[in-house]
């Protein structure tokens, strides 16, 4: 069956953006036409009628992992880590309702100046009276990625599947852009994900999904019309299932 670029296969979603995919061509930040890209392939499906919600990570800004690498406190620099999501996610309400599109932004911590507390019922409210969704701050507690935060929203929410937007065109067995032999993966299981140690989401997150039967299409967010491929029905990215 061919895909009908005007209706949408799901109503809906949770989108997974890496904190680099805001960056674009800077080393650290974020990078304002990149962003602006994102938000209208976001505005385009949103259009469609489709439910969004949108989990950004913090890679550009501040990775809390890596920083606990280098001798701060685990704990510390996680929180750190949720205070930079907050920021890209204010960067990506500014943008979308640039676009007209109505935003909430929703905090799993406390930050009543910026952003609504994340109340799940609220959240799916927001999506039912057609508001993008914002999910900041990843769980709200350190040790969790915003890839795990985002399986679980994925699942509060009533997601129909979670899209990931990287910075490559699917998964591949290794690094594609430091290994050229690297092999793309169009379709995998989650427990391939976790057997091959495929770095594409951590093992809590895969976990996670795969217990509560949500698939994952892994894509380049990079690609224009990306999103709309996905949501109309066509084979784009890697898809996990």
């Amino acid at each position: 069956m061919e895909s009908d670029p005007s209706k949408s296969v799901y109503k809906r979603i949770l989108l997974k953006l890496s904190g680099e995919s805001l960056m674009g061509p800077l080393e650290y930040g974020i990078h304002t036409p990149s962003v602006k890209a994102i938000c209208k392939q976001i505005k385009e499906i949103k259009d469609l009628g489709v439910e969004i919600a949108i989990v950004v990570g913090a890679g550009n800004i501040f990775r809390g992992l890596r920083a606990s690498e280098s001798g701060l406190d685990r704990v510390t620099a996680d929180n750190m880590g949720m205070l930079a999501t907050i920021m890209n996610s204010l960067g990506m309400m500014d943008a979308l309702e640039k676009m007209g599109a109505n935003t909430r932004v929703m905090s799993a911590v406390h930050v009543q100046n910026f952003a609504e507390p994340y109340i799940r019922r609220r959240a799916v409210r927001h999506m039912e009276k057609g508001r993008l969704v914002v999910l900041a701050a990843g769980t709200g507690n350190p040790f969790f990625t915003t890839d795990t935060a985002a399986s679980l929203r994925a699942m509060e929410i009533g997601a129909e599947i979670m899209i990931k937007g990287t910075n490559v065109d699917g998964v591949y067995s290794a690094d594609p852009k430091t290994n050229t032999d690297a092999v793309f993966y169009p379709r995998l299981s989650f427990m391939e994900v976790l057997t091959k140690e495929l770095r594409v989401m951590d093992a809590t997150s895969v976990s996670l999904l795969k217990d509560n039967r949500i698939p994952v299409r892994v894509v380049n967010i990079n690609t224009p019309g990306i999103l709309l491929q996905v949501v109309t029905g066509e084979q784009a990215g890697t898809l996990i299932s």
